[in-house]
């Protein structure tokens, strides 16, 4: 079955940097988008990056443009990202999703917490 993983959340002091890793399985993950999504205490989920199957192809919202950075290792079904200079607005429950499969599907992850704060 399909399974997304994620990992590196934590506290982090505003300015910091982080790296967030989603490891898949159950599906073909060299011919998959891949995308990062967030949602913060009380709003909605929201696009945060998206990378394209061979990862030639990127994608950011404007809140993080130049300050995040999408990456995947195919040989290891991982989907990456990088945050930099991190700001309280980053606080959030940060989510991998797979682009639609062949089922007809997305499939999300569980979720892995990233809080900035002094």
């Amino acid at each position: 079955q399909v399974q997304l993983v994620e990992s590196g959340g934590g506290l982090v002091q505003p300015g910091r940097s982080l790296t967030l890793s989603c490891v898949t399985s159950g599906f073909t993950f060299s011919d998959t988008g891949m995308s990062w999504y967030r949602q913060a205490p009380g709003k909605e989920r929201e696009f945060v990056a998206a990378i394209s199957r061979a990862g030639g192809s990127t994608t950011y919202a404007d809140s993080v443009k130049g300050r995040f950075a999408i990456s995947r290792d195919n040989d290891a079904n991982t989907v990456y990202l990088q945050m930099s200079n991190l700001d309280p607005e980053d606080t959030a429950v940060y989510f991998c999703k797979t682009q639609t499969l062949q089922d007809g599907r997305a499939y999300w992850g569980q979720g892995t917490q990233v809080t900035v704060s002094s």
